[in-house]
């Protein structure tokens, strides 16, 4: 009997899934359980696996094409059984899915039959000696020649100036001083535009070509320009359509309120530098003692620890922090589940082993979801203060700055002190002000005591 391979929903929100790349080709024999192909979800590569045995017979989609969940990409049965009625009730539903595929566009095909328009193209011009050799055939016309690009408007003058002759040796006309100038700034003479006696390049032609990104610069943009054109468009990711998609949900419809404090970080700094002096497995990173004071927090706090339901607001009694980590096409919150019941050391091995498996596009959907809270940290690219977008149904999520160096006033004495900044947006409809006043003052109270967080 035919086993029908569909899209399946690969994570919770999963809605469509791109096929990265078969990994079975038709006439294939399968097993149930063998991987027929990766793809693409909102979250991560996924492998796709056959559901029974049989051979490949037919796929019914290309790499690169997005389906939504549901559709029909291949059939698995027997050598000698009959598919053509699956195949046939499938082909209007599999047509649009891989036509409003952008990504499709630019992949090549993954069917071994070569597309129409490669059938019917027209013949290659024969060289000149095969039309010479046939007197019936007329000689092809050669192509009209491209048009050279207008010369860049001189400087000084104003006047037209003719381009800079070339010696017997091939090399342009130019003064001494202006080839050492260009060789000195890393500028092509062939690019430059010779305003001297008889188009000499002189000093001033080089100093302009520098003030107006002449020179090698400009000839590598107008190469460019030539061959992509003035834009390029850049096809959607599933990550990229589900962070669109889920930022539309949170930045319109929540009402969200940010509360901003500035906390003390050089214990922690210390800490740091101390628990590194014991030995490398002691290694953690101020993000790794920002998640540890966040859950602690979150514990004396439940009512941040909670998830904004519509008709009802749920206060969790587990911590799950989640982490937002960048990746190639935007980011993805790997989640530290318990995070309140890890040590910093736990903490910091798993934080850098999910971060590991985030950017590589492996992590399961199991340990994306089912967050509580989420802490984003841009701190490292140098960012010091920002305001986070929430992630519904969560309540609430903290942005963290970098930690620097700023003067301050202590006890009526000037001290230069390690300083970060945070900033918790709040769904006001779950959180109010007063709320996340207290929480950001309990997170104060663990960060500017980091001994707490070991002991």
């Amino acid at each position: 009997m035919a086993t029908k391979v569909t899209m399946e929903a690969l994570s919770p929100t999963m809605e469509e899934g791109r096929l990265v790349k078969w990994n079975k080709n038709e006439g294939d024999q399968v097993k149930s359980g063998d991987v027929l192909a990766e793809v693409e979800t909102d979250k991560a590569v996924m492998e796709l696996v056959a559901r029974g045995d049989g051979v490949l017979r037919k796929r019914l989609a290309n790499e690169g094409d997005a389906s939504p969940v549901g559709t029909l990409l291949a059939v698995i049965a027997a050598p000698d059984e009959n598919i053509d009625s699956i195949v046939g009730s499938a082909a209007p539903a599999a047509a649009p899915a891989a036509s409003a595929a952008p990504a499709a566009t630019a992949t090549p095909s993954a069917s071994p039959t070569p597309p129409p328009a490669q059938s019917q193209s027209a013949p290659s011009t024969p060289p000149p000696q095969q039309a010479a050799a046939s007197p019936s055939v007329a000689p092809p016309r050669p192509a009209a020649p491209r048009p050279p690009a207008p010369p860049a408007a001189p400087r000084g003058n104003g006047s037209a100036q003719p381009a800079a002759p070339s010696t017997p040796g091939g090399r342009q006309r130019s003064s001494p001083l202006a080839r050492r100038l260009a060789n000195d700034r890393g500028i092509q003479l062939g690019a430059v535009q010779g305003t001297g006696p008889g188009g000499r390049i002189v000093k001033r032609d080089i100093e302009n070509a520098k003030a107006t990104g002449g020179g090698a610069a400009r000839s590598a943009a107008a190469d460019r320009l030539a061959t992509e054109g003035d834009f390029k468009d850049v096809p959607l990711t599933q990550i990229r359509k589900t962070i669109a998609r889920r930022l539309a949900e949170s930045n319109g419809p929540v009402p969200t309120f940010f509360l901003t404090a500035e906390y003390d970080a050089t214990r922690g700094a210390e800490l740091r530098t101390q628990l590194l002096e014991m030995g490398e497995q002691y290694k953690v990173s101020f993000n790794d003692i920002v998640i540890k004071a966040v859950a602690l927090s979150l514990a004396e706090h439940p009512e941040v620890n909670a998830h904004w339901l519509g008709d009802k607001i749920r206060h969790f009694n587990r911590i799950h922090v989640a982490m937002a980590v960048a990746v190639e096409d935007g980011l993805i919150t790997p989640v530290l589940f318990d995070a309140d019941r890890m040590t910093l050391w736990e903490i910091s091995e798993k934080a850098r082993e999910l971060a590991k498996k985030a950017r590589e596009r492996r992590l399961m959907p199991e340990e994306y979801t089912g967050a509580t809270f989420t802490v984003s940290n841009l701190g490292m690219f140098g960012i010091d203060q920002f305001t986070a977008i929430i992630n519904p149904p969560e309540a609430g999520i903290l942005a963290i700055g970098g930690v620097e160096e700023k003067p301050v006033v202590i006890e009526g004495q000037l001290e230069i002190r390690q300083r970060m900044r945070v900033t918790m947006s709040c769904d006001h409809r779950a959180v109010d002000g007063a709320t996340g006043a207290k929480f950001l003052q309990t997170v104060k109270r663990y960060i500017e005591n980091p001994l707490s967080l070991v002991i």
